[in-house]
């Protein structure tokens, strides 16, 4: 069975950075599109960046020039790298995989969960 297996997070001060990172670990890992999630207390979960196995990627505005995302095929990692990140970054990380396309919402599987806190 395939597990996604992310990095430890932690509280971090604005304007600095952060990398998450998702490792797929046992086989059938080889999804077609990744995508990174949070979610706020309080608040639905939201998209934050995803990435096929073409390059295509995506941001939601609010990361965009901030974060990237990528894709290390030969560990079977994704990565968030998070720079300038600001207090309404904080939330629960999660990365997430699917075996169709990223636009689908067909996320089969997820990761635990990384808290990320930014203090101002």
């Amino acid at each position: 069975q395939v597990h996604l297996v992310q990095s430890t997070g932690g509280p971090v001060q604005a304007g600095e950075s952060m990398k998450l990172s998702c490792r797929a670990t046992g086989y059938g890992n080889k999804f077609y599109c990744m995508a990174w999630f949070r979610q706020a207390e309080g608040k639905e979960r939201e998209v934050v960046a995803t990435i096929d196995t073409d390059g295509k990627i995506y941001y939601v505005d609010s990361v965009k020039g901030r974060f990237t995302v990528s894709r290390d095929y030969s560990k079977t990692t994704l990565y968030l790298e998070m720079d300038g990140l600001k207090p309404e970054d904080t939330g629960m990380y999660y990365c997430a995989a699917s075996s169709s396309a990223c636009d689908a919402s067909d996320w089969r599987v997820w990761g635990h969960g990384t808290q990320v806190t930014v203090s101002s």
